[in-house]
């Protein structure tokens, strides 16, 4: 059975974002990595010497103490988004090969590549609006290539109140926008973070909006030119999803560039796209 079907296929080249269920299998591939989560959540809590009580692991379960650790210091909570990306099963994931059939499938004659420090394991809190992702397309905050796939997964089923990641539908078709590097609305936010789209209110209305549910096993698998943002987590629970990238060597225009990296690379936009960058 292929990893991408034909009409998935079809659906890709036309909206620039396509789900597929059941990609991954979930007690195989999924629950070590909640297993490990929980594991580090709990190591965390011991080495800060804090008086939190774990429920035992379970698939609603696996982030059992996280909401009490950072309520109890938030910059703690940034040693588990660190530590979490490290899980070997987790790594397992990042280097699927089936993400290589799909990206063949999408781009014939492809040379895949996993772009560096272009994957983790997102966790957005409740009603967090700093880290939350702007309107943005992934290519000006990743580069490498923009031929390039996002694959996103939910490490916990996505409900409305969850927040689902918003698409624009087909705007991959129209290429790069320009950005500004600063967020006026939200000035705590600093590098990828704070990118905002060239006239982005206008920018919006000219597609049609998706924000499809999903849950553990399913991939969302998105081209790099798509317009998308983080949807508002309004429920009482963290949203915990994986999100890979892979480029393509051979595409000219990252020949070009020499596959460089942006924000995670320390490279700046500006030095690499300056057409890209609105002062």
């Amino acid at each position: 059975m292929p990893s991408i079907s034909a009409a998935q296929l079809e659906q890709f080249h036309r909206d620039g974002v396509v789900v597929i269920p059941g990609f991954y299998d979930v007690a195989e591939d999924i629950d070590p990595i909640l297993r490990d989560i929980h594991s580090i959540i709990g190591l965390v809590i011991r080495r800060h010497g804090l008086a939190i009580k774990q429920e035992p692991f379970g698939r609603e379960t696996f982030d059992s103490g996280y909401a009490e650790l950072i309520k109890h210091d938030r910059k703690v909570g940034g040693e588990v988004y660190d530590a979490v990306k490290q899980i070997p099963a987790f790594m397992r994931v990042v280097s699927f090969p089936k993400h290589d059939d799909v990206f063949r499938a999408i781009r014939p004659g492809s040379q895949p590549a996993i772009a560096s420090g272009g994957y983790g394991i997102r966790i957005d809190n409740p009603g967090e609006d700093k880290f939350r992702a702007n309107w943005h397309q992934d290519y000006p905050s990743q580069l490498r290539s923009p031929d390039g796939l996002v694959f996103w997964s939910p490490l916990r089923r996505v409900t409305p109140e969850l927040g689902p990641v918003e698409f624009c539908l087909g705007s991959h078709k129209d290429g790069m926008v320009p950005v500004h590097l600063r967020d006026p609305r939200n000035p705590d936010k600093t590098g990828a973070y704070a990118v905002t789209l060239k006239d982005e209110e206008k920018l919006l209305t000219r597609y049609p909006h998706a924000a499809p549910l999903s849950s553990p096993g399913d991939l969302v698998v998105l081209d790099y030119a798509v317009l998308h943002a983080s949807g508002r987590n309004v429920s009482n629970r963290s949203r915990w999803s994986m999100q890979l990238r892979y480029f393509n060597f051979a595409s000219p225009e990252g020949m070009r560039i020499g596959w460089k990296g942006c924000f995670a690379a320390g490279v700046e936009l500006k030095a690499v796209h300056p057409e890209l960058v609105i002062e």
